[in-house]
């Protein structure tokens, strides 16, 4: 049988690689489109040998974009985590790193056009029904991939793209505190459940009887630990309106410290069941709230101010991420910036087995 062949623009956004496809180029059937996607990253399969999945949660995902219908916006994203070693494509949150490849793909495909030497994409979030907008160098009326902002997960330098958000809170779980208050008690152990862009249960290092200073490889052997995270987890994603969430990879699970870099706190986080080697755009987002917000288990970890305009940073195993939070007088957020950087991998076809997908005529070889 024939391979067919789907046009694909694979980039790396933020710390995250992920295969780009115009919607019209997959399958208009969900649940054929999750296979074709499954064959794409090689998935379920440890190594994903047979796809272009690089074994690990950080570049097994998908960004599906197409031209926008909103007013409020220019183009449609839609992320999709495909999962490694299970067959399961999860649609049930954001992915902020890929976020960044987003604006980069409408224009190398011609969805929006160059404004000049910056361009500005307005990028409808379809996971969360929620708007951001990416700033980025587009001199020549091209995409500048070159230049030198540097962000830690990632070697190099790259030009500087700016995010935004204006109102996340709640995007998956329906309010900033879903459960309705700054802490809960989840197997004895204090935490807060927070979704400002992404749910993320954060929990204290020590409170589990951990520093919080671990290397990634401690954390991932340490089965006793993983072992009550998803006791944990199980319980807070009821409580967070997520349902039973055994098959899903939100809530994110976020151990917090004291910073030791001069940053703002120190964190751990698991993607559900693996430690990241650094931590997600959105779940950096929801962390650095739950640093802000009084009562919540940060209060005598994170090192903030009183200021209504902060830079928090946010310490993670290979690095910092720094995030900036507006407040209004009442002391909620209402903006919400991160710079990322992105590059374009690669730009031509990804194969699949024609006897899963026929694909369209002129893509089969």
């Amino acid at each position: 049988m024939k391979q067919t062949l789907i046009p694909c623009i694979q980039m790396r956004g933020g710390t995250s690689k992920a295969a780009c496809f115009l919607a019209s180029d997959l399958p208009a059937d969900s649940a054929m489109r999750d296979r074709v996607l499954l064959a794409v990253m090689g998935s379920p399969d440890a190594r994903q040998i047979d796809g272009i999945g690089g074994a690990d949660p950080l570049t097994s995902k998908v960004a599906i974009i197409s031209p926008s219908i909103r007013p409020d916006a220019d183009v449609d994203y839609l992320f999709a985590q495909v999962n490694v070693d299970k067959a399961i494509v999860d649609y049930g949150q954001n992915c902020g790193n890929v976020l960044a490849a987003v604006a980069p793909f409408a224009i190398e495909k011609g969805l929006m056009k160059v404004q000049g030497a910056v361009s500005k994409v307005r990028i409808y979030m379809v996971n969360t029904d929620q708007i951001a907008e990416a700033q980025l160098p587009t001199p020549d009326g091209v995409v500048e991939y070159e230049g030198d902002t540097r962000i830690d997960g990632v070697p190099g330098f790259g030009a500087e793209q700016v995010l935004t958000f204006a109102d996340i809170a709640g995007s998956s779980c329906g309010a900033l505190l879903p459960t309705g208050r700054a802490r809960n008690q989840f197997d004895g152990i204090d935490v807060t459940c927070i979704d400002n862009g992404m749910p993320v249960v954060v929990l204290r290092a020590a409170d589990l009887g951990r520093t919080g200073f671990e290397t990634r490889e401690q954390l991932d052997s340490d089965d006793e630990l993983k072992a009550r995270l998803e006791s944990i987890r199980l319980q807070a994603g009821k409580s967070m309106n997520l349902g039973d969430v055994t098959h899903r990879t939100v809530p994110k699970m976020t151990l917090v410290a004291p910073p030791t870099s001069g940053g703002t706190v120190t964190t751990r986080t698991f993607i559900p069941h693996r430690c990241h080697a650094s931590i997600g755009v959105l779940g950096a987002v929801s962390v650095a709230t739950a640093c802000l917000i009084k009562g919540s288990v940060t209060d005598d970890v994170a090192h903030t101010s009183r200021d209504d305009n902060q830079r928090i940073v946010v310490e993670h195993p290979t690095g910092e991420f720094s995030v900036m939070l507006k407040r209004d007088q009442a002391g909620n957020i209402i903006r919400s910036g991160l710079i990322r950087t992105a590059r374009l991998l690669f730009s031509g076809f990804v194969a699949v087995p024609g006897s899963l997908w026929a694909g369209h005529p002129k893509e089969n070889i």
